[in-house]
């Protein structure tokens, strides 16, 4: 087998999945239905928030997800499962609800961004396959957002496949990074995938292969006059580089009508050679010539290098993005919040010694609070299907301060989950890419507060509770502690 042969990603899970749905089986616990809750509990980067992408893997995965009879002989080969269950898996499919975040949402540490309603081996089969997509994406997508932050306006594009973990990576890697803000990719296979614009100039191989830069420029520029743009960094930046690129827009390009596009560096004090380098254009009459800049940037780098009046106008950033260098885990988890008994569900909590680790256990809504300008307060937890009525003040109650008196006036709440999924199959068109790009500018830009979007010490965004949440949770905390100590 090689890796050009037809993947199953249905196999993409934890081998304890299999075990444990195996001793479900063999329990006769097939029909029982659970709920699981996908959240996270920091944002990356010491953030303000984190932006939820993965969404429409996720729901290709689970209406894809089954087992071939090669799949189904690999684990009779791992001699632990019975004949019964390994039958049963050549006719899986998945039977389960998803409510979700739509995909682009702004989201913050411990709100169930995503619930999964399902029978218990459906749900436990697809634990890891949504964890990846989750981490993966809303990592780079986060990370983008900071990078264009910083960027102020100047493009942005991801050059980072060639530093990304695997080919996989680099592809949604670049799909998240588009939905974060950037302005496009030289993947190709995003580009085509996804519609995501692609670019790309020169390496230093077509300069060096011609062995003279001017050489190199004059060859690039005749087969491309509409879009040249000169990597000037081979041998000599200001002695060699930008003078080959200006004689190439006076000598070739200017008489065929055409403008030199830009001209790019991808080493040296970014900051001094790009002032340098736009002093010299522009006394060449090139103050249309953009310059373009690379080199293991990131949001810092890039902050930096503004900071510095560096003349850029175009950024091209690699590994930092592609691979979230700065802090490369998401941490998204999948956790048991309740067992369907009858024609309710019991609400189960994990509890731990770390308050942090404590879950917020049930069915429950994610309500996002606006204030009548419309920018968001705050998110707050209730029992599922409790009415949330803000046409007058409305209680609620701030968990990490419960004995404080709060209320909400003169606002507005919004159920942030939709049913993307019902009975294995999706129920809701998804947005295109674009639609997603554009929802996370408009939250940004009108709904999530400046305060959250600093990169050194941003505003906490509160998670509130409605009072009966609060007590439901802190009743169920009781007991399960009683009940074990």
């Amino acid at each position: 087998m090689t890796q050009f042969d037809k993947r199953n990603i249905s196999m993409v899970m934890d081998f304890y999945e299999m075990t444990m749905a195996n001793g479900y089986f063999e329990r006769g616990d097939i029909n029982q239905r659970v709920a699981f809750d996908v959240f996270y509990r920091r944002n990356p980067d010491g953030g303000g928030f984190a932006i939820f992408a993965g969404l429409e893997q996720i729901i290709d995965y689970v209406e894809n997800m089954n087992f071939s009879d090669d799949d189904v002989d690999y684990f009779r080969a791992q001699n632990i499962f019975g004949d019964a269950f390994l039958d049963y898996l050549k006719s899986f499919r998945f039977h389960g609800d998803i409510y979700s975040f739509p995909e682009g949402t702004i989201m913050y540490p411990n709100e169930p961004f995503m619930t999964v309603v399902a029978d218990l081996i459906d749900a436990q089969l697809i634990e890891t396959a949504i964890l990846s997509q989750v981490n993966h994406q809303s990592l780079i997508a986060t990370k983008a957002r900071r990078i264009v932050r910083a960027a102020e306006g100047r493009f942005v594009s991801d050059f980072g496949a060639r530093r990304a973990h695997n080919m996989d990576a680099a592809t949604y890697g670049a799909r998240a990074a588009f939905i974060g803000g950037v302005n496009g990719t030289a993947t190709v296979s995003a580009g085509k995938m996804f519609g995501i614009p692609v670019n790309g100039t020169m390496a230093h191989s077509w300069v060096m292969y011609f062995g003279d830069e001017y050489e190199a420029f004059k060859k690039f520029a005749e087969v491309y006059p509409n879009s040249t743009i000169l990597l000037v960094d081979t041998y000599d930046v200001i002695n060699s580089g930008v003078p080959n690129a200006i004689r190439i827009a006076h000598e070739v390009l200017e008489p065929m009508g055409k403008r030199l596009k830009g001209i790019r560096i991808d080493s040296g004090d970014l900051a001094y050679l790009s002032k340098k380098v736009r002093t010299m254009l522009n006394e060449a009459g090139l103050e249309d010539c953009k310059i373009v800049v690379s080199n293991s940037l990131d949001e810092f780098t890039i902050t930096s290098l503004l900071s510095q009046n560096a003349a850029i106008d175009s950024f091209g950033v690699g590994e930092r993005l592609i691979t979230a260098k700065s802090e490369p885990v998401f941490g998204a988890v999948y956790k048991l919040v309740a067992v369907g008994e009858g024609d309710h569900f019991t609400p189960r909590i994990k509890v731990s010694e770390n308050v942090g680790k404590i879950t917020n256990p049930g069915l429950k809504d994610v309500y996002r609070v606006y204030n009548p300008d419309g920018q968001a307060v705050a998110d707050m937890l209730s029992l599922h299907g409790e009415k949330v009525d803000m046409s007058s003040s409305f209680r609620y109650v701030d968990p990490v301060k419960p004995w404080k008196n709060r209320a909400f006036v003169g606002c507005t709440a919004k159920n942030l989950r939709r049913l993307y999924v019902k009975d294995g199959r999706r129920v809701e068109q998804l947005p295109s890419l674009n639609e997603i790009r554009d929802y996370v500018r408009d939250q940004l830009e009108h709904e999530i507060w400046q305060e959250e979007q600093r990169f050194e010490n941003p505003h906490r965004h509160y998670l509130d509770m409605t009072p009966d949440y609060y007590e439901m949770k802190m009743s169920l905390l009781y007991e399960t502690r009683k009940h074990h100590e």
